[in-house]
């Protein structure tokens, strides 16, 4: 059964809606932790505009679990993760104008830029984990580099309009998956999901952990943090029989 990683960026996003302190997504991460969550995922993105600096500096200091740095290949970010030292950081792609992170990082477009900051973080021992769409050639070169994980990006399969291609869309994460695992990677897998479409996911043989964020936050504000987390949890549970 893979664990599950909660992403608190909403929680932040709230907060910054009305420019305020709160909610704090420090709490959050405690709440998620005591719900069962295997890890804390956080965006630090260039432009700030949910996640800050100091959330990351107070998380790496209150964190139990795992905390998983999301951040783009840049110098910049490159120096922050080596400064805060997560526990693992996850490369992904990041536009300015983008609601959400949109599809995977082209590993063999950037490979030099990519192997560059996995050095970094080797350095440092943090552990790489890259998003990337389930594409052989994309799996191939991220362990070709040195990754030591990767997140199969589930938002096609998520966003399938009918049964054929959602089918189709499943088909490739489950061979992604079983290669990553034939390569040596971990293999992880996000973006998308919630609490209608986690158990097929779930349910594939190879994935260690599943990173879920917004459809989380989003029914906490129904029912709370810590029963959102469990429920997501009690799903994947029985997805897996």
């Amino acid at each position: 059964m893979p664990e599950l990683m909660v992403n608190i960026d909403h929680v932040a996003t709230l907060r910054e809606a009305r420019g305020i302190h709160y909610p704090d997504p420090v709490f959050a991460a405690g709440i998620a932790e005591m719900a069962g969550a295997s890890g804390i995922i956080i965006h630090l993105r260039e432009d700030r505009r949910h996640i800050k600096d100091r959330d990351l500096v107070i998380l790496r200091e209150v964190v139990r679990t795992k905390l998983n740095l999301e951040m783009a290949a840049t110098p910049e970010m490159t120096k922050i993760a080596s400064e805060i030292k997560p526990d693992m950081i996850t490369l992904v792609p990041e536009k300015r104008q983008e609601l959400t992170t949109e599809g995977g990082l082209d590993v063999v477009r950037f490979t030099a830029k990519i192997e560059k900051v996995i050095s970094a973080m080797r350095k440092k021992g943090i552990a790489v984990s890259l998003f990337i769409d389930p594409v052989e050639t994309q799996i191939k070169a991220a362990a070709r580099i040195g990754a030591n994980m990767i997140e199969v990006h589930t938002g096609t399969y998520s966003d399938a309009r009918t049964a054929k291609d959602r089918t189709a869309e499943l088909k490739k994460v489950v061979k992604a998956t079983r290669m990553g695992k034939e390569l040596g990677l971990g293999v992880n897998a996000g973006h998308g999901l919630h609490y209608h479409n986690v158990r097929e996911i779930a349910v594939i043989p190879g994935i260690d952990e599943l990173s879920i964020g917004h459809s989380i936050i989003a029914r906490a504000v129904f029912v709370g943090l810590d029963r959102a987390v469990r429920d997501m949890l009690e799903l994947i549970k029985t997805g897996n029989g």
